[in-house]
């Protein structure tokens, strides 16, 4: 299959590489001439996945081509711009995944409804979510996610094309609850690290996760999702990786917010997008909308606006009052 992947950070080059190896003929996009000749030269991207060399086959674009799939991998904030693109090359109609994960400032759309409303004529619309590390992907090391879409049987076509032995594919129908999975684990990865920075223990860490994919299930069925959803890759699944896993920059974000530095210096520190950060505003502004319960999310907006400290985050959340679970 002939791929086009958009966005030439850490993920969509490890996608990139992924599906270069497994036979497709792919090209790696970005609109920076001067990144394009640097991982054109380098045969890496020695400035968001350093040390995974490009397969002889994978091509580095400034243009976009003709493609039977394009995956979008730019962070959330760039992706109603990529999605403009595509239409402006006559692309359009073209199947499209977004592989980011988040709401769209201001606007609150998830991925897929931000390609929905540029892409108007386009029916196979989808996202790719789940438990995934670029670096683990491009090593190629085993993993499983979901491919989301309303479209059911373009979707299980999908699976069943892009499908490997590294990368093990689920086709599901609930783009909704899939979408609202892959975002708010992300602010629950920068609770956990905060939790874990400030040395809570594991009785804490597993009570944040557990009732942390409560507030995702809330908010996901809110906005129409399904609640089985949330007990698979795209819900449980992502939110036990990026709490827990090493490589995950929004849990990074945590344990240096615990360390006490401020926000703007952990972003510059990082180098790459920490997407849990926009996405508290979003969910947060959901969850008022609708009436939906978040403490977490909550608490975490109220920090980085300033009115709780990181050393009252634990006391705010075990202070509330006791409540029946479900």
């Amino acid at each position: 299959m002939k791929i086009c992947v958009m966005g030439a950070g850490a993920w969509g080059s490890a996608l990139a590489i992924h599906f270069s190896l497994h036979g497709h003929v792919v090209s790696l996009w970005t609109h920076n001439a001067e990144h394009a000749q640097a991982l054109s030269q380098d045969g890496e991207n020695q400035r968001y996945l350093p040390g995974f060399s490009f397969p002889p086959t994978l091509r580095i674009d400034t243009q976009l081509n003709d493609a039977e799939l394009v995956i979008i991998a730019t962070p959330v904030a760039a992706l109603r711009q990529s999605a403009e693109r595509l239409q402006a090359a006559g692309l359009g109609e073209v199947p499209v995944l977004a592989a980011c994960k988040g709401f769209e400032q201001k606007s609150g759309l998830l991925p897929h409804q931000v390609l929905t409303e540029v892409l108007r004529q386009n029916v196979s619309v989808g996202v790719l979510s789940g438990p995934s590390f670029a670096q683990e992907l491009a090593q190629q090391l085993p993993c499983a996610v979901t491919l989301a879409s309303d479209h059911l049987a373009w979707i299980k076509t999908m699976a069943q094309t892009l499908n490997t032995s590294v990368m093990r594919l689920y086709a599901n129908h609930d783009v909704v609850g899939a979408a609202v999975g892959g975002a708010v684990k992300n602010v629950l990865a920068i609770a956990t690290g905060i939790a874990d920075g400030l040395h809570c223990g594991l009785n804490a860490r597993a009570a944040l996760m557990t009732r942390g994919l409560a507030e995702i299930t809330r908010l996901a069925t809110a906005l129409g999702g399904d609640v089985t959803t949330m007990m698979g890759l795209a819900g449980m699944g992502d939110l036990i990786l990026t709490c827990t896993g090493a490589l995950s920059r929004n849990r990074q974000v945590g344990l240096m917010l615990a360390e006490g530095k401020n926000l703007q210096q952990i972003l510059n520190e990082l180098g790459h997008v920490a997407e849990g950060v926009y996405t508290v505003n979003e969910a947060h502004q959901l969850a008022q909308h609708l009436g939906v319960e978040m403490p977490i999310t909550e608490i975490l907006f109220q920090l980085i606006h300033d009115n709780i400290a990181v050393a009252e985050v634990a006391d705010a959340l075990m202070e509330r009052a006791p409540k029946v679970e479900w």
